[in-house]
């Protein structure tokens, strides 16, 4: 499993939509958003000397995690989207897509993870296939 690689990547390039420390956010079962400092979380056994990859694995036995991967964003002055991610890009929107997406705001994308590690064989075939090595 490369879930740990995966995190670690994912953390090296997110600081153009998302500070690294806080690119993790727990998602509770009632679908709230928990807290997203996983360096300051010390519930389920995590310890001090803890790696950020080795807390979230920690967490995942309670609780979802959700991990972002990118963010896009439109920009109504010229007409395009930026979309922040491991690979940065603008696209160019004609005026017919300019007037339905306009309005959007920020959103971010990225994976969730069930707790209790259920979802690791999705996110294995997704890293193995589409994601960051």
């Amino acid at each position: 499993m490369r879930i740990s690689e995966t995190i670690k990547n994912i953390r090296a390039s997110c600081d153009n939509y998302v500070d690294r420390d806080l690119v993790a956010t727990i998602i509770h079962d009632n679908y709230y958003m928990g807290t997203n400092n996983i360096l300051e979380f010390d519930e389920y056994g995590i310890e001090k000397d803890d790696t950020y990859e080795k807390r979230i694995l920690k967490i995942l036995k309670h609780e979802n995690i959700f991990l972002a991967a990118g963010m896009y964003t439109f920009i109504p002055v010229i007409n395009e989207c930026d979309i922040y991610s491991v690979n940065d890009c603008n696209i160019k929107l004609s005026d017919e897509e300019f007037e339905k997406y306009a309005n959007e705001k920020e959103r971010i994308f990225g994976i969730l993870i069930k707790k209790d590690l259920d979802f690791y064989k999705k996110i294995e075939e997704i890293i193995d296939t589409l994601v960051i090595y």
